[in-house]
């Protein structure tokens, strides 16, 4: 991770995070340690929370306690939000929005819609307590597409508390890990998970965002027979266009082998999809929520789960079966390790430089989701083409004029 590295340098030196308490709920893995040594290394008392019980690699939460004093909550199989709550945060990361989430509901007094540790805790704090909890964060950053619609819902509704910064809005950030890192690390999560031969089957890819793109295009290079399902005419169009076989879930049900959804939305597999299914059929996810895929709806209509192997449940479904992989959460994290190093990466190189921004600017930015400066933006595509040996041509002075002038014509 060359450009976190030389950030980390950086911060060593200058010492932006200095005196800030960093609260994050993300994907607890080799990556994010090197995030968290990094705003150690810039001055911050950091304390860290699995974003999602099955992400947490047990050996790096216990690494980062033991060698580097790194207050880790996280173990696989658990969530542990309250406790990054109480180290009362002046800044906040996220991937997914559950850090935020939780201090706005403790700020409208909806404490009923936390998770029960969460609600026992809130309710043996002061009124007066519970508003210095909010009322002491500066800003948040989030990493995810389903963290920055939620946190978009909130700025529109008025009820956003104070600034954050989108990550994923980063063209470093989704353009490459939600493309290149969604695809290739799931597919090798659903390959670990199952061992199937992904080439001359029939892959539904549910949602072509950046990270439908990804998997689609990765299922393609393995031989899979591509089909695409959408909600947007753009995003439909352009699959087309790509070179897959448009439909609806409901066509695609019939004829798919693997599912796959990447939308961050509920319900994308409902019953009626799973009963018109093939018997064998696979479901998987790749969004940020195990809410794509109607587990619940399936349990009430179906016999099982039975373990089959490690990640995989079969369930029977109408003389079916149909195969879950990873209880319906993130496959890429659950049954594989996640996206490469070397592009998550750019990705907390981002989030690094988002913290520092928003401790930096947090007087001057309004109660909004904002995005990364494009200057912040354009230096780590810089720092990442160094690190990777690739030069490229600046402008010169007269094509310089040229772009900026409008007396220039053909």
């Amino acid at each position: 991770m060359p450009v976190l590295r030389q950030l980390r340098e950086r911060f060593a030196r200058e010492r932006p995070l200095a005196g800030r308490r960093v609260s994050a709920c993300l994907h607890v893995t080799t990556e994010t340690a090197n995030l968290a040594v990094t705003l150690k290394g810039g001055g911050a008392d950091v304390a860290l929370c699995g974003s999602n019980p099955l992400s947490t690699q047990d050996d790096v939460a216990a690494h980062l306690v033991k060698d580097h004093g790194i207050k880790v909550f996280a173990i696989k199989g658990y969530e542990h939000i309250r406790a990054a709550l109480a180290h009362r945060p002046d800044v906040t990361m996220d991937d997914g929005a559950d850090l935020v989430g939780a201090l706005h509901m403790i700020a409208l007094n909806r404490l009923d819609d936390l998770a029960r540790p969460v609600r026992k805790w809130v309710e043996t704090l002061a009124v007066a307590d519970r508003k210095a909890l909010v009322g002491g964060v500066l800003g948040s950053t989030e990493e995810t597409t389903t963290g920055v619609i939620r946190l978009k819902a909130m700025a529109r509704d008025g009820v956003l508390q104070f600034p954050v910064v989108a990550v994923n809005d980063s063209d470093t950030k989704h353009l490459f890990d939600n493309r290149y890192g969604t695809g290739q690390s799931t597919l090798d999560g659903i390959l670990r998970a199952t061992n199937l031969l992904i080439a001359g089957s029939t892959v539904v890819v549910a949602g072509y965002g950046w990270c439908g793109r990804g998997f689609a295009m990765r299922a393609r290079g393995a031989g899979a027979n591509v089909l695409v399902t959408e909600i947007d005419p753009l995003k439909a169009l352009e699959a087309q266009m790509d070179g897959y076989r448009v439909a609806t879930m409901a066509e695609a049900a019939r004829v798919g082998d693997v599912f796959v959804t990447l939308t961050g939305n509920v319900d994308v597999i409902r019953v009626e999809h799973m009963r018109a299914m093939k018997d064998g059929a696979v479901l998987a996810n790749s969004g940020h929520f195990n809410v794509e895929i109607a587990l619940e709806g399936l349990k009430q209509v179906a016999q099982g789960p039975t373990r089959v192997r490690e990640f995989v449940d079969e369930w029977r479904l109408d003389g079916k079966r149909i195969f879950v992989l990873a209880d319906g959460r993130l496959i890429n994290l659950a049954a594989a390790e996640g996206h490469p190093a070397s592009v998550m990466d750019m990705s907390f190189a981002n989030q690094a430089l988002a913290a520092e921004f928003v401790v930096q600017q947090a007087k001057s930015l309004t109660k909004d989701v904002h995005r990364i400066p494009r200057e912040l933006d354009a230096e780590i595509a810089r720092l990442k083409l160094q690190a990777m040996g690739v030069t490229i041509d600046r402008l010169t002075p007269e094509q310089q004029k040229y772009l900026t002038s409008w007396e220039q014509g053909t």
